[in-house]
C-alpha cells in the first residue's frame, strides 16, 4: 500500500523559511514524478511544484516562483519543498502527491494517484 507522509510544517513569521519533507513507501519511488499542492481555507487546491522521476527537471507555480524549490532524494524515498521568504498568503495545508506513471511532471491534481494527509503551514506575525 502506498503511503505518503508529510512533515516539517509549522507556524513561522513572514520572511522565514521552512522545509517540508514527504516520505514515500509502498512503490518504487524513483519510478514516479512527485508534486506538492496546497489548499487554504475556503480556496481551491493549488499546484505548487512538481519534479520528474530523476529529479533533473522541476517546475514551480507562478505564485511561488523564485521562493520555493522542490527536490528529491531517491535513495531516501523522500521529496522536499524548500520554502523561503514566506508570506501570509502561503498559509495553507500542504500535500505531497505521487503521479500516475504516464505523466512526466504533472501540474494537475487529477494526474496524481496517491496523496498524503497534509501538513499545516501558517505564516503570521
Amino acid at each position: 500500500q502506498v503511503q505518503l507522509v508529510e512533515s516539517g510544517g509549522g507556524l513561522v513569521q513572514p520572511g522565514a523559511s521552512l522545509r517540508l519533507s514527504c516520505a514515500a513507501s509502498g512503490r518504487t519511488f524513483s519510478n514516479y514524478a512527485m508534486g506538492w499542492f496546497r489548499q487554504a481555507p475556503g480556496k481551491e487546491r493549488e499546484f505548487v511544484a512538481a519534479i520528474s522521476r530523476s529529479g533533473i527537471s522541476t517546475y514551480v507555480g507562478d505564485s511561488v516562483k523564485g521562493r520555493f524549490t522542490i527536490s528529491r532524494d531517491n535513495a531516501k524515498n523522500t521529496v522536499y519543498l524548500q520554502m523561503n521568504s514566506l508570506k501570509a498568503e502561503d498559509t495553507a495545508v500542504y500535500y505531497c502527491a505521487s503521479a500516475n506513471p504516464q505523466y512526466r511532471m504533472p501540474t494537475v491534481g487529477g494526474m496524481y494517484d496517491y496523496w498524503g494527509r497534509g501538513t499545516q503551514v501558517t505564516v503570521s506575525s
